[in-house]
């Protein structure tokens, strides 16, 4: 029967090994001009070069019209082994909206909440680790004067 301090000593061991193997990439830093750039497609070549995206397995649901242009909640998922994801929108002054590192293993099932100034839409760009790029993307409303119709 194993101590409860070696058990514990263990686990210990365990979570500060688990971080110094993840590692990320600092989009911000790393490719600054996908944030600054004005048009969807510009900030996509910016981040990932110019790349032709398919139809796969990845999606993004958002609100058909949105009461609260402020705060619009998205929810990406996708089933494919993802290297990154990025998600754009075409309503604000800048479209790059975020850009994550998928770790190894990791279920793609990110909710969130993003602003726009007014309706458009979203788009979402998957980087596979098979090489391709996947997309999908949603039109979404904004209701004017914060109210549904």
């Amino acid at each position: 029967m194993m101590e409860r301090r070696k058990f514990l000593g263990l686990g210990a061991a365990l979570f500060v090994a688990v971080p110094a193997s993840l590692s990320a990439l600092d989009f911000r830093k790393e490719k600054p001009a996908t944030w600054t750039a004005k048009k969807v497609d510009e900030s996509i070549k910016a981040l990932y070069g110019d790349i032709k995206t398919v139809d796969g397995d990845i999606k993004v649901k958002a609100p058909k019209i949105a009461s609260n242009g402020g705060a619009v909640p998205v929810t990406v998922t996708s089933g494919l082994e993802l290297k990154s994801l990025a998600v754009f929108q075409d309503a604000n002054p800048e479209a790059a909206i975020a850009a994550f590192t998928i770790p190894e293993g990791a279920i793609v099932n990110y909710t969130f909440k993003i602003k726009m100034k007014g309706s458009g839409e979203i788009t979402v760009i998957g980087e596979g680790k098979d090489g391709k790029f996947y997309k999908a993307s949603q039109k979404l409303d904004v209701a004017l004067g914060g109210c549904e119709g």
